[in-house]
């Protein structure tokens, strides 16, 4: 039931949480949209989106006579050129049909006379001719300057158009120009669609990159029999203007080009006579595209941080990643969609910012939580096996199922001599009993994981632990036996701990000693159990040997017993002497057992040797001196020899 009521309660946190982050995502977003730099990243998603279809000019559209680098090389004239030049390309598009002609070349200034007549006398009202307004600003005061064609040139009835635009902040062409006698706006006017509303501010639709409209060079026009396929110029709009053939490089600039949606993708200009073109197509056709107002883009943020919240109000994974790019390509497909559909636009940019933040929000702070409870699980887990073994498993849960490896493991068994005794002794005080155990155990486990070691399992006052598994170590048997020297010395420090507390009550002290055995060899290793529960355990007959080996050492008056892997992989980092060759329990082959000393001279090793020797041969007596003189130069077997001893003195008594 407690468990319950947690996990209710964590819920119902993660879930309050999630609230706060979704009005705080909301709360900053409404703020961020106010700063100059959104604006330009949503222009900057409109110039993706407006041009992914790569949309091309409409039929029927504008033709473009180019002042460029051909008709410049065969004209072979010095620019500006005279207009009585110019009069006669009008007269030869007129001739060949032109509907409406518009030229993006400002005529404010007197030139020469005749050149000024010849112009006069060819415009009339379907001839557009540019002008220019320009704002002038000063720390003083702020000037507009407007730049029209001369009136001997309006007076013989040409139509004025303002062919300036405005940029973005980022120095793109986006927006219908507000000018209600714009160059584009008059061309409109003057081929007959008057029906068509000028959409001033509304977003351009770009059509393609420099030179995608019809486009011939001026020299061409000037003989279209003879250059063009007949009839080209027929019912047509033409605008003529500067037109370079190979459009400028953004970062080189050029005259009358300007960056366009399309230069995203280019990175090339776009001529002015050819953005004119773009702009009568967007008032001819109705192809301007509006933003959206105020109120949808603020509902399509809150539905963005809705689906951010349902994805991630159960939990975050994988599952999640997908989800969220799934979610990030709709909102994107939306505001395509509402582009080439419903010319308006709708930006992604507040509801993927919006997604984006409430969904990784959340897998951060799952994650964290998440990290906070695996260090929990480790800090609590670590309490009962070794904590390279729960960083495993933490780090991959796959392993937690039943099975095993065969591997060569050092395997510990320990005991405390005479700990039911002590046990009897204390078994009307539990509590102390209990804290003894605890005493006992803590130090020695302490030392088993610093030396590396997994505990397998505590029996009462026996602890058994094994090396080399779970992860890799190749000195095992090394690292197992320096661990039962470490235990001897700690359960030293114990004793005399409990000497000075039972010397403080006046009463007599336990006094504690233990014996290790330890055996090398191939073992299964792995969870083994049943399906509800299991540990990491290992099974083998040399797990059984090192069991016995640890019964079997008070029989031989030492404190460690080591079977025959485990000696000879330490015999270079300790001394290593042989006791005995015992069958113990569940084996029929004699196994040779050894234990450590810490001091001894070549010489005594020399006649331990030839003593196990006479030992085995059968020709050792009681009464042999050799006993007293190894005893004298091995102290820490002085012990085993008075057993070996006694047994052949109570072998020849019988």
């Amino acid at each position: 039931m407690r468990v319950r009521d947690k996990q209710a309660r964590q819920i119902t946190s993660r879930h309050l949480r999630l609230l706060v982050l979704s009005l705080t995502t909301l709360i900053a977003i409404s703020l961020l949209s106010r700063l100059p730099a959104w604006s330009l990243l949503e222009l900057r998603s409109f110039d993706y989106l407006s041009t992914l279809d790569d949309p091309r000019p409409p039929a029927g559209g504008p033709v473009i006579v180019a002042i460029d680098e051909p008709s410049l090389a065969d004209i072979n004239a010095q620019w500006p050129w005279p207009r009585s030049l110019h009069a006669e390309l009008v007269t030869r598009l007129r001739a060949a049909g032109a509907r409406v002609i518009g030229l993006d070349i400002i005529m404010a200034e007197p030139s020469n006379p005749g050149n000024d007549a010849a112009i006069t006398q060819a415009v009339g009202p379907d001839i557009v001719l540019a002008g220019d307004e320009t704002l002038i600003e000063t720390p003083q005061a702020s000037q507009l300057i407007r730049a029209t064609p001369l009136p001997q040139l309006t007076e013989a009835g040409a139509v004025t158009g303002i062919a300036s635009i405005d940029l973005s902040g980022d120095g793109i062409f986006r927006r219908i120009p507000g000018y209600e006698d714009g160059f584009a706006a008059m061309l409109a006017k003057a081929s007959g669609a008057a029906h068509a509303s000028l959409p001033a501010g509304q977003l351009i639709q770009s059509f393609g990159p420099a030179r995608s409209y019809p486009t011939v060079s001026y020299y061409q026009a000037l003989d279209p029999e003879n250059l063009l396929p007949p009839d080209y110029f027929k019912d047509r709009v033409v605008l003529v203007g500067l037109s370079l053939q190979n459009a400028p490089a953004i970062d080189k600039g050029g005259v009358d080009a300007f960056a366009t949606p399309y230069t995203v993708h280019t990175g090339k200009l776009v001529s002015g006579v050819e953005v004119q073109a773009t702009i009568y197509d967007n008032i001819r056709r109705g192809l301007s595209i509006a933003e959206a107002r105020l109120p949808t883009v603020a509902a399509c943020i809150l539905i963005a941080v809705l689906l951010a919240a349902a994805t991630v109000w159960r939990s975050t994974g994988w599952l999640t990643i997908v989800t969220s790019a799934s979610a990030l390509l709709a909102f994107a497909a939306v505001s395509f969609a509402g582009i080439r559909l419903a010319h308006v636009f709708v930006s992604p940019l507040g509801p993927v910012v919006a997604y984006i933040s409430v969904v990784f929000g959340q897998a951060a702070f799952d994650y964290a939580e998440e990290r906070r409870n695996k260090r929990q699980i480790i800090r609590a887990f670590a309490q009962y096996i070794s904590p390279d073994l729960v960083r495993r498993l933490s780090n991959d849960p796959s392993q937690l199922k039943l099975g095993g490896e065969r591997r060569t493991l050092s395997v510990l068994f320990s005991d405390v001599r005479g700990f039911t005794t002590i046990a009897e002794t204390l078994k009307d005080d539990p509590e102390q009993l209990t804290g003894l155990i605890n005493r006992l155990l803590t130090p020695l486990s302490d030392v088993v994981m610093d030396h590396g070691g997994t505990i397998d399992k505590y029996m009462g006052d026996c602890i058994m632990a094994f090396w080399n598994a779970p992860l890799d170590d190749p000195d095992h048997a090394l690292h197992a036996v320096r661990a039962s020297l470490a235990m001897q010395a700690a359960i030293s420090r114990l004793n005399s701990q409990l000497e000075r507390e039972a010397a403080t009550r006046g009463a007599k002290p336990h006094v504690l000693k233990m014996g290790v055995g330890i055996n090398t060899g191939e073992c299964i290793v792995g969870n083994m159990g049943s399906t509800r529960r299991f540990d990491y355990s290992c099974l083998g007959d040399s797990v059984n040997l090192a069991s016995r080996l640890e019964g079997a050492s008070k029989n031989y008056g030492v404190a460690l017993l080591l079977g025959e892997e485990t000696a000879r992989l330490v015999t270079e980092t300790y001394i290593v002497v042989e006791l005995d060759r015992i069958i113990v329990k569940g084996r029929t082959v004699p196994s040779p057992v050894f234990t450590v000393v810490h001091r001894a001279d070549a010489a005594a090793l020399a006649a331990h040797q030839a003593f196990i020797d006479a030992k085995y041969a059968g020709s050792l007596a009681p009464t042999d001196p050799d006993f007293d003189t190894l005893a004298a130069d091995i102290p820490e077997l002085s012990g085993y020899y008075a057993i070996v001893r006694d047994a052949l003195a109570a072998d020849g008594t019988e």
